[in-house]
């Protein structure tokens, strides 16, 4: 964009210069350039709904951009150039179409946030995006087609949160897998191995409609293969705090884990500050009193006081004879 350019401008959330063209059902956004950590595009340009986002919208390796410019601004925001600065796109409810290495090279993107329908992803849209691990999801039916498309893009750590329809939630951890061409020199030839228990994770869609009761039986096999044992406990918890279609068979696995690990369940929620979580567990952990000691000196050391009057009540109802400790609050 030359400096004798005249930019349109119009209102709207964070600061961006965005290059956009007619589309055929809308507009589609070309290339965006900011200076934010959270950028979100508008569902709208001049007046045209935004349903595309083109090939290497965002890279940092992105040619020449295509159409018009328009500078978005708001009170307070940044503009800027910095692809590998941003750490979370927001997608507009009207992007139906997302193009070829659209994401190529952002580095920093941790967090993407997207409604369905999404008709179309390109190749290779999250390439090199290493650290990308959140997805919140708004979607259009039980399907949750677009996590299908993650789920087989990326092998890291995946945290979703999908929110349906009729109001009910779900936060979906997919464990990490690695996949290894190792040479079998004495064969001449490579061997292929799996390493790590997200793989099958990666296989809880039926037509590309996501089964939570396939996701909920993989759990015993999880747990019987190499894994991260803090992904595990993160898996079970959120399953069972926002239960969507969660059997009881399978609520009863997932409640025996996080009991055979009270001690790291409770250090856990101490970390994320959850006390509503915290509130909830207690009753049902069947922490003894040692447990609750360690995490009552956890909780002072950490000055979290709502925590530990939470932590101090239950512990008073498991030993009310034996507490030889004084907590301050």
């Amino acid at each position: 964009m030359q400096g004798s350019e005249r930019v349109e401008t119009e209102m709207g959330q964070g600061a961006l210069t965005l290059w956009w063209k007619p589309a055929p059902d809308g507009a589609e956004v070309t290339a965006v350039t900011s200076g934010e950590q959270h950028v979100f595009l508008p569902e709208r340009v001049r007046g045209l709904p935004v349903t595309a986002l083109g090939h290497h919208a965002f890279s940092p390796n992105r040619p020449a951009p295509e159409g018009e410019p328009l500078c978005i601004v708001c009170g307070g925001g940044v503009q800027g150039d910095n692809p590998r600065g941003i750490e979370a796109v927001t997608l507009p409810p009207t992007m139906r179409r997302v193009g070829d290495y659209a994401f190529y090279n952002c580095s920093a993107l941790k967090e993407l946030h997207l409604a369905e329908p999404m008709n179309d992803w390109g190749s290779g849209v999250l390439m090199n995006c290493g650290d990308l691990r959140r997805f919140f999801i708004r979607a259009r039916d039980a399907r949750v087609e677009s996590l299908a498309y993650f789920a087989d893009e990326l092998a890291t750590e995946l945290d979703v949160n999908v929110d349906f329809p009729d109001g009910g939630t779900a936060r979906l951890i997919f464990p990490e897998y690695r996949e290894v061409l190792e040479e079998n020199a004495p064969a001449h030839h490579f061997d292929f191995h799996l390493y790590g228990s997200g793989y099958p994770y990666r296989h809880v869609f039926r037509d590309r409609a996501l089964s939570l009761q396939e996701y909920d039986r993989l759990f015993p096999g999880l747990l019987e293969k190499e894994h991260d044992p803090n992904c595990a406990l993160r898996l079970a918890w959120h399953r069972l705090r926002a239960p969507r279609e969660l059997t009881e068979q399978s609520e009863k696995r997932y409640f025996t884990y996080l009991k055979s690990r009270v001690g790291d369940t409770l250090a856990w929620l101490l970390e994320e500050r959850d006390s509503r979580g915290l509130a909830w567990f207690l009753p049902l952990s069947g922490a003894d009193a040692n447990a609750l000691r360690t995490a009552a000196e956890t909780a002072r050391r950490l000055g979290l006081t709502e925590p530990l009057a939470l932590l101090l009540e239950r512990l008073g109802q498991t030993a009310p004879e034996g507490l030889h400790k004084s907590f301050d609050l």
